[in-house]
């Protein structure tokens, strides 16, 4: 078996593939001028990698709290699943240094922007599964994300996502969100509540609970992983 190499000692995985993982740091605007060396980005195994790095998070906090309720879980996966988080475990390892990107993206800073660094360790997540499977993936995501697992065992995701979307809103537009009531629906012992979250004049979220605070809760959610991943 080859010795690993440098990167594959800072990932703790040894790849059958070394292709494979080579793909994984492959930018799309390295593919635009590149197309003849590097047919193909990452973005197929960032997908992947999405979709797997959700399942094995889910699958740790349904096991870590079995006393707390959906939204709740919800509101720790949107954390640990983040841009900003997975950049920062990105980071660690730094997978920037290996990033294949065209020169103005490149002389733009890209290696440390932050959209392509959670790109690309949700990239590495979808090669390590092609490579060795669902479990191999799973070690790889808690080993990584360590330091994030363990702060939210401690303390909680720090901010409420109401609370979280408002800090992004003023950081990004200066304005804050608006919550609309868009239905109420059901009995008054069993109403349904729909929402919707109003960023910059635009709808980012909607979302459903059996009370407003929880319809707005959830429909900040889903307006937070729209402008985390822009």
């Amino acid at each position: 078996m080859a010795k690993p190499t440098d990167l594959e000692k800072r990932l703790g995985v040894t790849f059958k593939s070394p292709r494979l993982l080579k793909s994984a740091f492959v930018h799309s605007s390295y593919v635009n001028e590149n197309p003849h060396a590097a047919p193909e980005s990452n973005e197929r195994l960032e997908f992947l990698g999405d979709a797997v790095l959700g399942l094995v998070v889910a699958d740790e906090l349904y096991a870590a709290y079995p006393g707390d309720d959906e939204g709740r879980l919800t509101e720790l996966r949107a954390h640990l699943v983040r841009r900003d988080t997975l950049a920062q475990a990105a980071g660690r390892m730094r997978l920037g240094e290996e990033l294949l990107l065209g020169r103005g993206e490149d002389d733009g800073g890209g290696r440390e922007r932050p959209t392509n660094l959670s790109h690309v360790y949700e990239a590495v997540v979808g090669a390590v599964f092609l490579d060795q499977g669902l479990e191999a993936a799973r070690r790889f995501v808690l080993n990584s994300l360590e330091d994030e697992l363990d702060e939210v065992r401690d303390r909680g995701s720090p901010l409420d996502p109401k609370s979280r979307l408002q800090e992004l809103c003023q950081a990004r537009f200066q304005s804050t969100p608006q919550y609309q009531l868009v239905e109420t629906e059901g009995p008054d012992h069993s109403r349904n509540f729909t929402v919707e979250a109003i960023v910059n004049g635009e709808q980012l979220g909607m979302g459903s609970g059996p009370s407003k605070q929880q319809a707005e809760k959830r429909a900040a959610l889903e307006a937070l992983r729209k402008l985390e991943s822009q």
